[in-house]
Formats: structure tokens, C-alpha cells, sequence
């Protein structure tokens, strides 16, 4: 396994909202990046507080955090993420990895 590699204790970060499956909420995804401008954090934020869609986002954007810290590349992860029949994300988590995308090419030019 790779070391971990650790965020700076200030980055730059970016905040924007995704909507997802139609329904009548918003998500506030926060994305920090390493100083080359390499993704490296996620927190995603929406629904109230306590339901089960809030704590599957959130626990999504942790894991999704470790996985880059540890070097996993986010197109690999969007490669992987569960699509339906006309190939658009089945959660939450895949709809922000695929707002992502366009980022991490960015910082890989």
C-alpha cells in the first residue's frame, strides 16, 4: 500500500452545488486541493441533518477523500461507480466524482 499523503493545513478550496435524483434538495460539495492542484479532500453536505441520505454522502466524501489521499486516480473511481442504462451515476457520490472529473484533468495538464 502507498503512504498517505498528507493536505497542507491551508489549501485552496472550492465550494459549488449539485442537485441528484430528482428530488427537491441541493448538496454543498467542498473539494480542497494539494498545492500542484491535485484533488485531495471532499465534503459533501445536504438533506437535514440525521436522515440516511446525509450520512451516506457524508461517509461517501471521507472514503472518497481517503481513496485520493492514498493515490487512487478519481477516473478509475468513476470507471467503477454503479451507472444506470443510460450511464449517468446511481448515487450521490458518483454524480460528485463525475462533477470531479473535469478538476483532475485540469490539474494533470
Amino acid at each position: 500500500m502507498t503512504d498517505r499523503r498528507a493536505l497542507p493545513l491551508r489549501r485552496h478550496s472550492e465550494t459549488f452545488d449539485i442537485s441528484f435524483g430528482g428530488l427537491n434538495r441541493g448538496y454543498a460539495v467542498t473539494v480542497g486541493f494539494y498545492e500542484d492542484g491535485t484533488l485531495g479532500e471532499v465534503f459533501i453536505s445536504g438533506g437535514k441533518s440525521g436522515e440516511a441520505v446525509e450520512a451516506i454522502a457524508r461517509d461517501g466524501a471521507v472514503l472518497l477523500s481517503l481513496a485520493l489521499q492514498y493515490g487512487a486516480q478519481i477516473e478509475n473511481m468513476a470507471s467503477a461507480i454503479t451507472r444506470d442504462g443510460q450511464g449517468q451515476p446511481s448515487s450521490i457520490i458518483g454524480a460528485v466524482i463525475d462533477r470531479l472529473l473535469p478538476a483532475a484533468g485540469a490539474a494533470n495538464e
